[in-house]
């Protein structure tokens, strides 16, 4: 099993083509970018609002305790082309079946989506993270022009 780093969201900010989402592990961030409607989404969490109808993201997680399951975890496994893959890893245990882990392949803003409604934790593997740039520059930045 590869060796992971523990990440949080720091940041979402807009963009002009939807939402930059800033993770970090507290000494090193990263960022990539999203469509606007699952950055609303993230943000509706993050920013503690409630919503009167349940969203597509609430729905889904809603759907998975109907069946005895919830988000173990979810892990960014790599970059290709400035696109992140992601793996979202379910637990699923009722009294139809024993314990079951089920591993999906995700889109990261999808992970953090759930994961941010769960408590879920979300990881990113260590070879990626050493390899990938520190975006705290650019994130200070980002804020300064918003700011402005």
């Amino acid at each position: 099993m590869p060796q992971l780093v523990r990440v949080e969201p720091i940041a979402l900010l807009p963009t002009q083509a939807g939402c930059a989402v800033f993770l970090g592990d507290g000494s090193k961030a990263i960022v990539f970018y999203i469509d606007p409607a699952v950055g609303a989404s993230i943000n509706t969490v993050l920013s503690g609002q409630t919503v009167p109808r349940p969203l597509t993201h609430d729905l889904f997680l809603l759907a998975l305790q109907a069946f005895g399951a919830k988000v173990s975890r979810a892990v960014i496994l790599r970059v290709e082309e400035e696109i992140y893959y992601a793996r979202l890893i379910l637990e699923a245990q009722n009294e139809i079946m024993e314990r079951k882990i089920v591993e999906l392949d995700a889109r990261p803003s999808d992970c953090l989506a759930l994961a941010v409604r769960c408590g879920a934790p979300l990881y990113v593997v260590r070879s990626l993270w050493d390899g990938l740039e520190d975006m705290s520059g650019v994130l200070e930045e980002m804020r300064k022009q918003g700011e402005e």
